[in-house]
């Protein structure tokens, strides 16, 4: 302990601004614990009053009824932000079908095939990237709805294709929107949801993604029967339905109060917050945390470097922030989970089911699981909190990719010792298990994490990055799975992902902290606060004697 007191007593010479903003930060804290202890005592009690029991319990009552309105409200602002994943979900889930049709009806290469399955993820990096910006200029709002514009408009072209270019065309597009609708969708969430309710809340984008992917595999399957030229157009159409109701989101969701205060339009913030807070007096705290927040940035802005000057020379703090934030993203990817969605159908033929639709009946199966161990996850993610379920997900992943190369390789040079259904049912079962293990943790709190760890002035742009590693490696691994998969086969490349996965739990336990329950300001706090990070994070308790010695009896948490 003795060490740890000295690495956080030492003074941050090299980061002026830390020394500048840790005053702002410990009063943010404060104010919050405060709000903290408020949330035990009455609403509207003045000091001094006295009030009788039927009094008391009228006002307790009242208090209890806002805060469930101010977290339905919450809720229903978070799901309509996260139809943009249903986007997303729908075209990973239908391509894997749409592919199998598309070889026979438009005579595409397998080589066409990897570029247009993994082309998806790369071009939307550009949607990712210009989505920082633009959301910080026309709202966080506003960028979700010309996302789904965009996508719409791929999906139209893709759906009348005459050739692979056309496709091509059609698909370069639907990326862009996608990568829009993606990034700006987690931080819109984090930005408007309750501490206590964020890690539940910002997990919504992956729930609706993965019931897109059911709702895609379903679609392969319903409209398999179909001939081969009409089939997978159909498919892929039906996926521009979900961008109708993001329209209509838009006109029913408030902007993002964070954003709303960087514009000075206190009074529209203050608006959006009452409608999620238990409190006028706690409305004014946030709005106070917000606006010291953004104001020091821009009083800074003449001494700051740039955003992205800063995101790519970065201080060791914003530094610990991008290991975390991108981190979590380059493994979400790297560990195969688009592989084993985009070509399922490819793994289960390997492991020895012959017909089209006994494919798609099996990758509806995945689905099913995936989906399923989502809603699981949103229930956990606020209770047990980050890192366990991290540390559960990365260990199952690992297992069960190790037991699907086993399965296939079983089934390639084991004929003998086990009937072809029981390497069937078992490589069934791992791709069951790996992408429920994902659901849990990986999955959900990626996008978690990656709109928690930044800063205002960086939460936009950092987010963005953190896509672009996620976008690459996804675009990565899926245009190369199949080439892979021809020189050291199926199986190998499992037992490749499995050891990635292995290093993954190795970046959970050093680069990952635990955030549940902590506002963005305090995570923000944590990150510039201490040099001692590995395996665990800064607690509030631990910064207290950073404050001045005259405002060292405030309570810290």
């Amino acid at each position: 302990m003795k060490r740890s007191k000295q690495a956080l007593e030492e003074p941050c010479v090299h980061l002026e601004p830390c020394l500048r903003m840790e005053s702002v930060k410990m009063r943010a804290a404060t104010a919050a614990t405060k709000r903290e202890y408020r949330r035990m005592e009455l609403v509207g009690e003045e000091e001094g009053e006295v009030v009788d029991e039927a009094e008391w319990l009228h006002r307790a009552e009242a208090q209890s009824q806002r805060r469930r309105r101010g977290q339905r409200y919450a809720f229903c602002c978070a799901l309509f932000a996260s139809l943009n994943g249903i986007l997303l979900g729908y075209d990973v889930g239908v391509m894997s079908g749409c592919i199998i049709y598309m070889q026979k009806d438009l005579h595409i290469t397998e080589f066409q095939q990897e570029i247009l399955v993994g082309c998806l993820s790369v071009v939307s990096l550009l949607g990712s990237l210009s989505g920082g910006r633009t959301s910080d200029a026309i709202g966080r709002k506003w960028t979700m709805g010309l996302g789904a514009v965009v996508f719409q408009l791929g999906a139209v072209i893709m759906t009348f294709a005459p050739s692979f270019t056309v496709l091509m065309i059609g698909r370069l597009l639907a990326g862009v929107g996608i990568g829009f609708g993606a990034m700006v969708s987690g931080v819109y969430i984090a930005e408007i949801s309750p501490a206590g309710s964020r890690g539940t809340l910002t997990s919504l984008p992956e729930i609706c993604i993965n019931l897109g992917i059911l709702l895609g595999y379903v679609s392969n399957y319903a409209f398999s029967g179909l001939s081969e030229h009409i089939n997978w157009r159909i498919m892929l159409g039906v996926g521009i339905l979900p961008s109708v109701f993001i329209g209509f989101a838009l006109f029913v969701i408030p902007e993002s109060p964070r954003w709303l205060m960087m514009e000075k339009r206190v009074s529209e913030a203050r608006a959006v917050l009452l409608q999620i807070s238990e409190s006028e007096a706690e409305v004014e705290e946030r709005l106070a945390e917000i606006e010291e927040a953004a104001g020091l940035m821009k009083s800074m802005k003449s001494e700051e470097k740039e955003v992205w000057r800063e995101l790519l020379n970065p201080s060791p703090a914003v530094r610990r922030m991008l290991y975390a934030g991108c981190g979590i993203q380059l493994f979400q990817q790297i560990t195969g989970i688009d592989a084993t969605v985009y070509y399922s159908p490819t793994i289960f033929r390997d492991a020895g089911i012959k017909s089209d639709q006994e494919l798609l009946a099996a990758t509806v199966a995945v689905g099913f699981t995936k989906t399923v161990f989502i809603l699981v996850a949103i229930f956990l993610i606020d209770k047990v909190g980050r890192k366990p379920l991290l540390y559960v997900s990365t260990i199952g992943m690992t297992a069960c990719l190790f037991l699907l190369g086993v399965a296939l390789t079983l089934q390639k040079h084991a004929m003998g010792l086990m009937s072809p259904r029981v390497g069937i049912d078992l490589a069934i079962f791992a791709v069951c298990g790996n992408v429920a293990f994902f659901s849990i943790g990986m999955g959900p709190i990626c996008w978690v994490l990656s709109s928690e760890v930044f800063p205002l002035r960086l939460r936009a742009q950092g987010s963005a990055l953190g896509q672009v590693g996620g976008r690459v490696s996804s675009g990565l691994v899926s245009m190369s799975f199949l080439s892979m998969a021809r020189a050291i086969s199926v199986a190998g490349m499992f037992f490749v992902f499995a050891a990635i996965s292995t290093i993954s739990v190795l970046f959970v336990y050093f680069c990952v902290p635990e955030t549940k329950g902590k506002t963005l300001e305090q995570i923000e706090m944590m990150f510039e606060s201490g040099d001692e990070w590995r395996g665990g994070e800064i607690e509030l308790e631990d910064t207290q004697h950073l404050i001045p010695s005259n405002n060292k009896s405030a309570p810290l948490g």
